[in-house]
Formats: structure tokens, C-alpha cells, sequence
């Protein structure tokens, strides 16, 4: 026994002889003013500028969330009014659904892209819910939707103690998708609030448990998706330790994953911003997921290392307990150089390099007595090894060239002494 439809369900001769009352352009006006007044709300509230990672708000007014569900009620608030007035009503029957399924669409898509950004998956699923939502209207408005589900009401069959129908499934299903998808809205919400201004280790730590609260949220809205479906739940507990079982044997490497990106972040051993160097790849840490943390490389090249290496392998990181980076170079003079006079200009000149660090101040050092000249290492120390070594490298090189043609120090380079042997006398014949 199903319970009468909110919104009456109209035949098309119907609709078409209400369109043709005078009522009409009534409701076409109420209508157009509700879609002004609800842009105009919106405009009003979200200000020039557009909120990024927003669910309210989007791009455009029309493609958040809050112009949908403003023009809705309004909508609602009109057509209550205009019964209580007396006016027949034969649109609003057909904007109502129009916009409850915008509303669905708008709330679904802009949580589904907050969520998983740059997903193309989401995408697919997108256009789905949009195709579903709008077929829906569509049957609503003909009234074949009405009766397809009063057949799918009737198939039948029985559950354990209980009875199930096809549309009973239908609508776990649905009420499974608007639960999981407000527990990721306010997932979202949440993660954004926790993330904002967060720099260094406030960004790891709250990173840390924006991960946990979406966790623990997804778990609760699953549970009470299950069981607003009619599932019963203390029937999953002896299935749910066979299964348990299962997948502890054959995801046993996820789980590590998902247990390690926990310890790190709640260590800190790493952090967002370090540099480190993970089996033979070297950049600074761009994300770190609950499964993956992304390393991207000077050069532009990103590696997704699973959180397991970075537990139980060796990480070199080098901004860990201190960002300075210490950095060094090789040069060689003549063997007749002043090198108590050079190596206090050199230290000069290299200190005058915008990214070298005054405190600790460069160092020069006699490195070794080479076949061809004096070999001088020269050290210095960077605060942004994020930025690269290759660039402050090579100014500092610069300073030094330039220092030792201004004073008119040489800069041997190898030089060999080639003998040419007289050749050989052919034997004589005979």
C-alpha cells in the first residue's frame, strides 16, 4: 500500500489544458520572480569574489548549491501560497521536480568535486547521476515513474525474516547515495576549515586529522546508509569477521599503507615542504595522503611512493631538524698563488650571491694537491634547497670566475707534451 505523491502527478491533456488558463502566466510570473530572487540572494551573500573548494558557491551563481535549494523553497513557499488563494495550479507541478532534481545534481556534483579533485572517475559518475536525476523528472511529469514503481513494489521475495522488494532495494540504494554523500560534504567542510592557513607542521598535523575525521565519517555515514536501507547490521558481524579475515591476507599492503601515512603523519618524520630523497628520487614533498605521499622533482616529474617505503626504507631528508643545506663547489688556481690573500675574497665574493646564507658564513678549504694546480673547495649553505642547487651553484661559480680574472689568478687546465717517434726502417731485402 503506497501513500499518495506530494506533488499530484499530472496526464499531458491535463497539463496542456492548465497552460491554456489564465492562472498561467500567474504562475510564470511567480515562478521567473522565485529564479531572480533566489540569484539575487545568492549574489548578495557569496560577494564579488568566488570561494575556492566552495559547495555553496560555484564559478557561476547558477552551479553551486544554495541557488538551487533557495529557489526551492521559495518555489514551495509560492505554490502554498497561491493554493491558499485559490489559484489552480498546473506548473508548479512541473517546476517543483525540476528543481528538487537541480538541487540533487548541483549538491552531488559539487561534493563529489570538493572531495576527489581532478578525478576523471568522478566525472563519469557526474554525468550518471545527472542523466538519472533528469530521466527521473521526466517519468515523474509523465507519470510513468509512479507506476513503474507500484510494479517494482509488487517483486517480491523473502530475506532472512524479512521481506524485500525491488523497490525497497531501489531506494536503500538512493538513501546509501544521499548519505554518503552529505557525510563527504561535511567531510569536506570540515578538511577545508582544518587546512586553512596551516603552514609546515601545523599542515602535516591537521593533515593528519582532516585524513582521520573523513575516515571516521565515511565509516559512520556507511553504517547508517546500511542501515536506514533496512539492512539489518548484527547480522554483518559474523560475516563481516569472515570477511575481515580475507582481506587482512590479500590487502595486507593497502592496509600497511593506509597504517604508515597515519604514523607519519602523526610523527612528522616527513612533512609537506621537505626535501628528501626516497629510493634514487629526489624533490620535496607536494601531498601526503592516508595510502601515498607525492614527491614532486625540480624538473617537474612527480613520484607517488607508497607510504610503506617510507617507513621501512631509508629517506634522506633534508630539511628535517634544520632547512639550511649545506653546498659546495671545486676550483683550481696555480700552484704560485697568494692563497692567504684569495681565500678571504673568495669567501667575499661569494657571500655577495643572493641565495647563500650570510650565518654560517661560506667556508674555503685546500683540498687537495692536483697534478694540474691548487684544488679549492668552496662551501656554502641555502635555506630554499626546495628551489634547486644547480642555479645558486652556478652564480656562485660565476663570482668566482669573475673574482680570479679580476685579480689575474690562472686557472690552470691539464697540458700534455706529445713526442712523435721517428718511424721505423723497413728491413732490408735479402
Amino acid at each position: 500500500m503506497t501513500s499518495a505523491p506530494v506533488i499530484p502527478v499530472l496526464t499531458l491533456d491535463e497539463f496542456l489544458s492548465a497552460l491554456t488558463h489564465p492562472s498561467a502566466l500567474i504562475e510564470g510570473a511567480v515562478v521567473l520572480t522565485c529564479l531572480v530572487l533566489a540569484w539575487v540572494l545568492v549574489r548578495v551573500v557569496r560577494g564579488p569574489t568566488v570561494p575556492e573548494r566552495s559547495i555553496w558557491y560555484g564559478r557561476r551563481i547558477v552551479d553551486g548549491v544554495l541557488f538551487p535549494l533557495l529557489a526551492l523553497g521559495l518555489a514551495y513557499l509560492a505554490r502554498r501560497a497561491l493554493l491558499g488563494w485559490g489559484v489552480p495550479l498546473a506548473m508548479f507541478k512541473i517546476v517543483l521536480p525540476v528543481l528538487i532534481s537541480f538541487a540533487s545534481i548541483r549538491l552531488s556534483v559539487r561534493v563529489l568535486t570538493v572531495a576527489f579533485p581532478g578525478s576523471h572517475l568522478m566525472r563519469v559518475v557526474e554525468r550518471t547521476i545527472s542523466w538519472l536525476a533528469w530521466l527521473a523528472v521526466v517519468g515523474w511529469i509523465t507519470g510513468v515513474l509512479p507506476e513503474m514503481l507500484n510494479e517494482l513494489d509488487d517483486i517480491r521475495w523473502k530475506l532472512g525474516n524479512s521481506v524485500v522488494s525491488v523497490r525497497s532495494l531501489l531506494e536503500g540504494a538512493l538513501s546509501v547515495g544521499v548519505v554518503m554523500v552529505i557525510t563527504l560534504w561535511i567531510s569536506a567542510a570540515l578538511e577545508t576549515q582544518l587546512l586553512k592557513g596551516a603552514t609546515g607542521d601545523q599542515l602535516s598535523l591537521r593533515m593528519a586529522g582532516a585524513n582521520l575525521i573523513r575516515t571516521l565519517l565515511t565509516f559512520i555515514g556507511l553504517l547508517l546508509a546500511m542501515s536506514s536501507a533496512g539492512i539489518d547490521l548484527s547480522a554483518l558481524s559474523v560475516l563481516g569477521g569472515a570477511v575481515g579475515v580475507g582481506l587482512g591476507f590479500g590487502l595486507q599492503k593497502l592496509a600497511s599503507n593506509y597504517v604508515s601515512g597515519f604514523v607519519i603523519l602523526a610523527e612528522r618524520s616527513v612533512r609537506i615542504g621537505d626535501t628528501v630523497r626516497v629510493d634514487n628520487f629526489e624533490g620535496t614533498i607536494s601531498r601526503i595522503t592516508t595510502r601515498y605521499t607525492v614527491i614532486r622533482a625540480l624538473n617537474g616529474r612527480e613520484a607517488i611512493v607508497p607510504n610503506e617505503l617510507l617507513i621501512t626504507q631509508r629517506v634522506e631528508n633534508s630539511s628535517l631538524a634544520d632547512p639550511k643545506v649545506l653546498v659546495s663547489t671545486v676550483v683550481q688556481v696555480g700552484y704560485g698563488t697568494d692563497l692567504d690573500t684569495l681565500f678571504p675574497q673568495i669567501i667575499e665574493a661569494v657571500s655577495s650571491v643572493q641565495r647563500v646564507l650570510g650565518d654560517p658564513k661560506p667556508g674555503v678549504q685546500l683540498s687537495n694537491f692536483a697534478a694540474d694546480g691548487l684544488e679549492l673547495t668552496i662551501t656554502f649553505w641555502i635555506i630554499d634547497p626546495e628551489n634547486g642547487q644547480g642555479g645558486v651553484r652556478s652564480e656562485v661559480n660565476l663570482a668566482i670566475w669573475r673574482l680570479l680574472n679580476r685579480l689575474g689568478v690562472e686557472i690552470p687546465f691539464p697540458q700534455r707534451v706529445v713526442q712523435m717517434l721517428p718511424a721505423a726502417e723497413p728491413p732490408s731485402a735479402g
